[in-house]
């Protein structure tokens, strides 16, 4: 967490020019924005949409009633307040108000806001204006304007109701009338009276016919039952035989012929005992028996009627059969009576059960009828009502918006808002100073610092060196940069680093860097200058045979130089210069050559590196950049190892992995890498303690104070 906080403040820091520009341009545009912008006055007031102003009449509170929002619905809410901000209200409210300036319904809709309170019946009205007093004026103007709409419209409802009554009711009137007439013709055809009571007296009598259809059925069984057991007594046929027999039996005349007949039967038995078939006696007595009985046959079919001749046999002789026969006589009689009386009770039930049938169907039209009638007279009564109810709310000034706020007066401008702004404008700024930090820290593919440095490099961080001034980059006069102690302790670090590191005698180190313009040779030279400073005899050689600076830092020929020691023109010791400081010798380049390779790679140059080293106690080679030549690689194989110089700000940070990968792939010994031209904390101590040591000193000799001396 820490890290990355440092790390942070460390961006911040690197970026602080832009993103303080931008933070600056933020806030100055709200400014100017403050400046320029009109003052306006905003003044607000509130609606109410309710029923609370209740009509006298039924129809004028119902014309007065807030509708319930339903979802998916119209909003009354809605609709008030878009109504608010319609060109016949602005209008209208336009005209109430005693204004120099002409106001128009566009401006005036401009300025005008409409806001729903939520979960109210409550709109509130807010009103712009660089006039104050104006702007109270329009927002009330339009408030009162509002509820004398609301008024209007229920009373011009009304009023169109009222005109539609008084052509209705007439009308319906008519209808009434005729649908009475109707249900009366109805009625004097079907004869229904009351239908229920019809209906109850059907379905009675027609429960008594079968109740007493039921009954005769039983006595008919009954009397059925009574009627066979006789017939198969009697063995009488029909009723007219059975009273044949009957009366015949009954006869004196007849019984006289039957005894008479039957004393013939009984001597024509005995003489047919005593005699033959052929004797006269029998044969005189049978014909006196046929004889008698021709006349007996005679004489009963008198007795029949229709004079229809009976058989003897079937003729109740006794008063047993008698009775008998004239008891079945008297059952079929009643069986008859009984038959007949069924049949008329039955033919009753279905004339009954029929008129019952049809009674719901006269009914069904009755219905019919009446309820055109009852709907005809309701209809007319409830017009008549409502007509009486359009008359009072036509008359009765309702509405159902109330002012619950009037617009005052602001005493304080509403926009623009000075503090708001300026809030909102360091906001801002700082959310685009961090986003133009971040933008450039992405755009950004340089080293940034030397953390990252020697994250990427992944080899030892030998030193962070400072940011030279400008009179000390030269070296013809290093007192400037010898004097400093922030600037050579640095170097002075370096240094021992590299000592320490080395397992062997550090005599001899290449100095690179990835690219151009890292400060490599500046890198060289005061470093040789510390060395030399710690009383060890140095030497520089300028190997940079492309771009060679070194005489310049020192102030010295370029030629004669290394070129020609090397081409076997010159000795060695007569080409090295010493310089202005003790123990420091520079060898310049020379002439440049047309092919820098054949020099550096030749065993001329193995030979001056082993003469050197044995005449000095450290030896530092400054060669060229490594996009641009592999000199510094070549001449590395004979020394300690390279030295990586790289430059916050400048160094690619592809371009430097890419070399150090080259380097380690190819074997190259690298003593590690050094961050150059940035300022550090150490720097700024060893300053700040010097300072406080020459002031103290200064005091001190002053007399002014010992107790400062001391604590230094």
């Amino acid at each position: 967490m820490r890290k990355d906080i440092s790390s942070l403040l460390k961006v911040l820091k690197r970026r602080s020019l832009p993103a303080t520009a931008t933070f600056v341009s933020v806030i100055g545009g709200s400014v100017i924005y403050l400046a320029v912008t009109p003052r306006l006055y905003e003044t607000s007031g509130r609606l109410i949409l309710d029923e609370k102003q209740v009509s006298v009449s039924q129809l004028g509170r119902e014309l007065s009633q807030v509708p319930l929002t339903t979802p998916g619905g119209s909003n009354p809410l809605a609709t008030q307040a878009e109504l608010i901000k319609s060109q016949q209200v602005l209008q209208k409210a336009i005209a109430k108000i005693d204004s120099p300036k002409k106001i128009t319904t566009a401006k005036l809709s401009e300025n005008l806001k409409v806001k729903i309170i939520p979960a109210t019946n409550i709109l509130e009205l807010s009103y712009r204006s660089p006039n104050a007093i104006l702007a109270a004026k329009v927002l009330n103007a339009i408030s009162e304007t509002m509820v004398k709409e609301s008024a209007d419209a229920i009373s011009s409802e009304a009023h169109s109701v009222r005109q539609f009554l008084e052509v209705e009711v007439p009308k319906q009137r008519s209808l009434l009338k005729r649908a009475e007439a109707a249900e009366s013709i109805y009625r004097q055809k079907s004869g229904i009276v009351s239908i229920e009571d019809q209906t109850r007296t059907l379905v009675d009598s027609l429960a008594t016919l079968e109740n007493q259809e039921r009954t005769l059925m039983g006595e008919l069984q009954e009397i059925q039952s009574r009627t066979r057991s006789l017939e198969g007594i009697t063995k009488a046929g029909n009723l007219k035989n059975a009273y044949s027999a009957v009366r015949a039996g009954d006869n004196e005349e007849l019984k006289k012929l039957r005894d008479k007949l039957v004393e013939l039967e009984a001597q024509v038995v005995e003489a047919r005992v005593r005699f033959t078939e052929n004797h006269p006696t029998l044969l005189n007595l049978i014909e006196r028996r046929d004889d008698l009985r021709q006349l007996y046959i005679q004489k009963l079919a008198l007795v029949s009627p229709n004079n229809r001749a009976i058989a003897p046999e079937k003729v109740a002789n006794d008063q047993l059969s008698q009775n008998l026969t004239s008891q079945l006589i008297t059952q079929r009689i009643e069986r008859s009576a009984l038959e007949n009386k069924l049949k008329t009770v039955q033919a009753q039930r279905v004339k009954l059960q029929a008129s019952l049938v049809e009674l719901p169907i006269k009914q069904k039209t009755l219905n019919g009828l009446v309820r055109q009638r009852q709907e005809a007279a309701d209809s007319l009564k409830f017009l008549q009502t409502k007509f009486e109810e359009a008359r009072i709310a036509e008359a009765q000034i309702v509405s159902n918006i109330r002012i619950i706020a009037k617009a005052t007066v602001p005493d304080s401008p509403a926009s623009p808002k000075q503090a708001a702004v300026l809030v909102i404008a360091i906001f801002f700024g700082m959310i685009f100073a961090v986003g133009v930090v971040l933008l450039l820290e992405v755009l950004d593919n340089t080293l940034r610092d030397a953390s990252q440095a020697e994250e990427l490099l992944k080899l030892p961080l030998l030193g962070i060196l400072p940011r030279l001034k400008a009179n000390t980059l030269k070296l013809d006069s290093a007192k400037s940069f010898l004097n400093d102690v922030g600037l050579v302790e640095p170097y002075r670090m370096l240094l021992k680093t590299l000592e320490f590191r080395s397992r062997e005698n550090l005599q001899l180190i290449v100095v690179s860097s990835a690219l151009s313009g890292e400060g490599k040779s500046i890198v060289v030279s005061h470093l040789a200058t510390v060395s030399a400073m710690l009383s060890r005899r140095t030497l520089i050689i300028d190997a940079d045979l492309h771009r060679p600076v070194q005489h310049q830092l020192f102030n010295l020929a370029a030629t004669p130089g290394m070129s020609e020691v090397l081409e076997n023109n010159q000795s060695l010791l007569d080409v090295i210069r010493p310089t202005t400081i003790d123990n420091l010798s520079v060898l310049t380049c020379g002439e440049l050559h047309h092919c820098p390779p054949q020099l550096l790679e030749s065993t001329a140059m193995k030979s001056l590196i082993a003469e050197v080293t044995a005449h000095f106690d450290l030896v530092i080679i400054d060669t060229p950049p490594l996009c641009a030549s592999i000199d510094a690689a070549t001449l590395t194989q004979q020394s300690h190892g390279i030295m990586l110089v790289t430059r916050p700000g400048w160094t690619h940070k592809e371009v430097l992995q890419k070399t150090v990968s080259e380097l380690t792939e190819n074997g190259i010994p690298i003593l590690g890498g050094v961050v150059n031209d940035m300022a550090t904390e150490l720097e700024k101590y060893y300053r700040n303690s010097v300072n406080k040591y020459q002031s103290n000193r200064r005091l001190t000799a002053l007399g002014l104070s010992n107790t400062s001396s001391d604590e230094v």
